[in-house]
């Protein structure tokens, strides 16, 4: 039984050190007592090595088309009930275009694993987006290293591939045909190549357990990522997960919490998806050890089509009008945002 002394000696070595043990993770993920402690401790180490302003990235998502089946995922390869969709590479120009208008320094393309667009195609259009000055994080499944080659050659700046559990017999269970080594083997040749590197993780996915979140903490560690992005699990009504129970914002934020005590100076952001649970999710995640938001910035009916879960909030919002209010929320809470392209700055 560890008591009240103890868990907030963990909490103050946390915040001092950014050393803990796989079971010390364990036992500050279990404690409910003192949660506002240990939050409060995040937001310290975020403030201190990453400052108050928080850095936009406009979302382009620009093809729900997958070649791949995971059984947590609304966009896998046997839902039939999806409305497929795939933008044109002049469209994806253009709201890419857009999303400099309104102010963003970062893009975020992202799709399902649709192969429809080759590798000279992808090259084209990440080469037309760096002329505007923007940088470019790529969210678009597993590649061999020469495809990825190819992207960092073009200008591609990041690359978002969440390994979503460490657990490898759970990962191989919910994403049947894929290989959990070989998304490993994704994430070491991405950071090899010099992307800066994000991955992240689903929190109470079936199966899993605090252990293995801690496990989570700690390969986020090992690899030294750059980005992180933690969100809940949410059923989706089709796929075979739709009965399951879904995660938690609180234990959703604990994570995201910690990984900020853990990895001081990397950048994490506010998901969406914990603005599904909670109608103040990212707010509150910002005040948890988050410093990036996502907004999105396709426009049109996709916003509606690309439906990794349901209760996708702001589907039905228009890019500026998102853009105004997470700054007015953003500001609300005295932060700003950030005018710069947002790369990590290694201070630990």
């Amino acid at each position: 039984m560890t008591d009240n002394k103890d868990i907030r000696a963990l909490i103050e070595k946390a915040e001092a050190t950014h050393i803990l043990s796989k079971d010390e993770i364990v036992t500050l993920l279990a404690d409910t007592q003192y949660q506002d402690e240990f939050f409060a401790a995040a937001d310290r180490v975020r403030q201190k090595y990453v400052g108050d302003e928080v850095h936009l990235r406009g979302l382009i998502e620009f093809s729900n088309i997958c070649k791949q089946n995971c059984l947590y995922c609304g966009l896998r390869r046997d839902n039939k009930k999806v409305n497929r969709y795939r933008l044109e590479p002049d469209t994806v120009l253009d709201f890419a275009v857009k999303a400099k208008s309104y102010g963003y320094r970062t893009v975020v393309l992202q799709s399902g694993e649709d192969e429809w667009f080759s590798v000279d195609t992808m090259v084209d259009i990440i080469k037309k987006i760096k002329e505007l000055g923007l940088a470019i994080t790529l969210s678009v499944g597993e590649k061999t290293r020469e495809v990825y080659q190819a992207y960092r050659d073009a200008g591609a700046d990041r690359y978002l591939l969440r390994i979503e559990t460490t657990d490898k017999a759970l990962y191989e269970q919910l994403d049947p045909g894929m290989s959990w080594d070989n998304r490993v083997r994704c994430l070491k040749d991405l950071k090899e190549l010099g992307f800066e590197l994000g991955t992240g993780c689903l929190v109470e996915i079936p199966g899993q357990s605090l252990e293995s979140l801690a496990d989570d903490i700690l390969f986020f560690k090992s690899i030294d990522a750059d980005m992180i992005g933690v969100g809940p699990f949410i059923p989706n009504p089709d796929t075979p997960l739709a009965e399951e129970a879904g995660g938690t914002f609180d234990l959703s934020t604990k994570v995201m919490a910690m990984t900020r005590l853990l990895l001081p100076d990397i950048n994490i952001p506010a998901t969406t998806a914990m603005e599904t649970l909670n109608p103040q999710g990212r707010i509150l995640a910002l005040q948890r050890g988050a410093n990036v938001v996502m907004p999105n910035v396709t426009e049109g009916d996709y916003r509606q089509m690309y439906l990794i879960y349901p209760g996708k909030i702001c589907i039905n919002d228009t890019p500026a009008h998102c853009r105004s209010c997470i700054t007015g929320k953003i500001r609300g809470i005295g932060r700003k945002v950030a005018e710069t392209h947002g790369f990590r700055i290694k201070r630990a």
